[in-house]
């Protein structure tokens, strides 16, 4: 298996064992190939879900350029159910998870057909 294709697993037994959802193999793997090469960086494949620059960036950059939404409170309110789903205390928050995530949560996953 490629790089690419270890790390969707590994983000696809996050959703389940930690989210409790069962992915869409399909849009995760869309989900994860748009993040692009920040899925090999340490630094740049988790998100920090404590660190208010972070969900400010998740927010501008995926919700909004992305997905195309319209800033709001409901914004903050999606991102902060998602961090909670997929677990405060847990220290690595993945990046494409925490998108696919969102993504369903604001029932975006049309964007990436």
């Amino acid at each position: 298996m490629s790089a690419r294709e270890d790390l969707i697993v590994k983000y696809a037994a996050d959703l389940k064992d930690k989210c409790g959802v069962t992915p869409d193999m399909d849009l995760l793997t869309k989900v994860t190939i748009g993040c692009g090469p920040s899925i090999y960086n340490k630094d740049a494949s988790t998100v920090a879900g404590s660190q208010q620059s972070e969900l400010d960036t998740v927010k501008n950059n995926f919700l909004i350029k992305k997905l195309g939404l319209t800033d709001g409170p409901e914004l903050d309110a999606g991102i902060d159910a998602v961090i909670e789903k997929y677990g405060r205390s847990n220290g690595n928050k993945h990046r494409a998870v925490v998108y696919y995530l969102l993504a369903v949560h604001f029932k975006k996953e049309s964007i990436y057909n």
